[in-house]
């Protein structure tokens, strides 16, 4: 009985272990914009999707919706700048884009990683609610770790609050 109740203890200690492991931050993906090299005898989709993306950063007023302080809002500059990229994309109907949001330095990981997803997610649902079909459109919150302007003042900060838009195919 002593022997049962024991291994009954530690199977439970060990179950109660487990569930206390500290799990691991989820890495982040390599930026959607980076290419492949060339196939030889025809192009690689990373190529025609880098291609696409640049035809889309010309033909657009803008490929990045910026935001003011802990805000997540469209404001009337951003719905120009949404309005020409829904238009480009209702032009291109076979182009899938990826919204990534971002944030300042300012504030927690976790904090930013919302801030960021909440922008990516604004802009997804006003692209999506001007004819744009939400599947073609994904998002990710890459928080404060991947900034525009590198520097720890209001200029460099409110260049890093953004959601840009990525088209991938």
């Amino acid at each position: 009985m002593a022997k049962m109740t024991t291994s009954l203890v530690l199977g439970l200690a060990l179950v109660a272990t487990a569930g206390c492991a500290k799990k691991r931050p989820p890495e982040l993906p390599p930026t959607p914009t980076e290419t492949a090299p060339p196939v030889e005898g025809g192009e690689s989709s990373d190529t025609i999707a880098g291609r696409l993306n640049e035809q889309f950063k010309r033909e657009v007023t803008s490929d990045t919706v910026n935001f003011a302080l802990d805000q997540y809002d469209i404001d009337s500059q951003a719905r120009s700048i949404l309005d020409s990229q829904a238009a480009w994309l209702t032009a291109h109907a076979e182009a899938r884009v990826t919204l990534e949001g971002h944030a300042d330095e300012r504030g927690t990981r976790e904090y930013n990683l919302g801030l960021g997803d909440r922008r990516a997610n604004a802009a997804k649902n006003y692209l999506a609610a001007r004819g744009v079909s939400p599947t073609r459109i994904t998002t990710i919150s890459y928080g404060k770790e991947r900034p525009l302007a590198l520097g720890s003042d209001e200029a460099s900060w409110a260049q890093n609050r953004r959601a840009v838009t990525v088209v991938i195919n």
